[in-house]
């Protein structure tokens, strides 16, 4: 067993003393390669959205698991779960009003989970939050992606409101991990259940990226004049490199803990 953990021990220890810059082109090259093993194996890229949604399903029902059977809510994200509520119900109204498919119902039944355990943390489980921890202001990520959708938004023929919403929404869901990342900064130590499902969240967001690059790449660059004109095409698919990269020092670090045994996951500090 120890003979099988020395060669992950020392590409770890060899990755850890790189250099920041070294670091992120490793990174690039690793998300390059997954990238092509999936476009290789998976036949139809439309799937790889599903998946993410399934995905990110899987690492609300270890959330769930978690409020229901551990009975605590300690190392989650109140502003987190509040900002992924806001997001997918915006994201609702304008799936409504704008393409109402299969998407719609899974945006609906997510929404109801994430509400479901809003409450949990709000009433129920309120003593074991860590509302010190929890200290990103919400203001802080709202603002900035409200005053972004205002000036780059779709160029669709949709009403100029429900555009806005649209980026809104891409915009809000691509950084509403932000607190959650925050309270683990400040405990450095993730339990097992918080880290799953962050790792969870991880997973999803990188499929549901490589879902958009390899569509444009399908289609030789089209998807991206019939998302839109101007700047909002390429927001989009920034918006879906920035979900992934948030997540990818975690997923890292949870991958190193999950190789060498350990239930929790240690953060060294400037992780997030």
């Amino acid at each position: 067993m120890k003979g099988s953990k020395r060669p992950i021990h020392t590409v770890t220890t060899w990755f850890r003393r790189q250099p920041p810059k070294m670091k992120v082109f490793l990174a690039v090259l690793i998300g390059l390669a997954a990238l092509l093993f999936l476009r290789i194996v998976v036949h139809d890229h439309d799937s790889l959205f599903v998946a993410a949604e399934f995905v990110h399903a899987l690492g609300i029902s270890v959330l769930i698991y978690k409020l229901t059977k551990e009975k605590t809510c300690a190392g989650l994200s109140l502003k987190s779960q509040e900002l992924t509520a806001i997001f997918l119900g915006v994201r609702l109204y304008c799936s409504f009003v704008m393409e109402y498919d299969i998407h719609t119902l899974l945006d609906m039944a997510t929404l109801g989970t994430t509400i479901w355990v809003i409450y949990m943390i709000r009433f129920k489980l309120k003593s074991s939050y860590m509302d010190d921890k929890d200290n990103l202001a919400i203001y802080y990520v709202v603002i900035p992606c409200a005053v972004l959708s205002l000036f780059i938004h779709p160029t669709t023929r949709h009403h100029t409101v429900n555009r806005i919403l649209w980026a809104f929404c891409v915009y809000l869901e691509a950084v509403s991990v932000l607190p959650q990342l925050r309270v683990m900064q400040n405990t450095k130590i993730v339990e097992p259940f918080t880290a799953h499902y962050v790792f969870a969240l991880g997973v999803a967001r990188f499929l549901s990226c490589a879902h958009w690059v390899l569509q444009v790449i399908d289609t030789h660059g089209r998807l991206l004049t019939a998302l839109g004109y101007g700047l909002w095409p390429s927001f989009v698919l920034l918006s879906e490199i920035v979900q992934t990269f948030i997540l990818a020092d975690f997923c890292y670090y949870y991958v190193k803990s999950l190789v060498g045994g350990q239930l929790v996951v240690r953060l060294p500090a400037g992780v997030v």
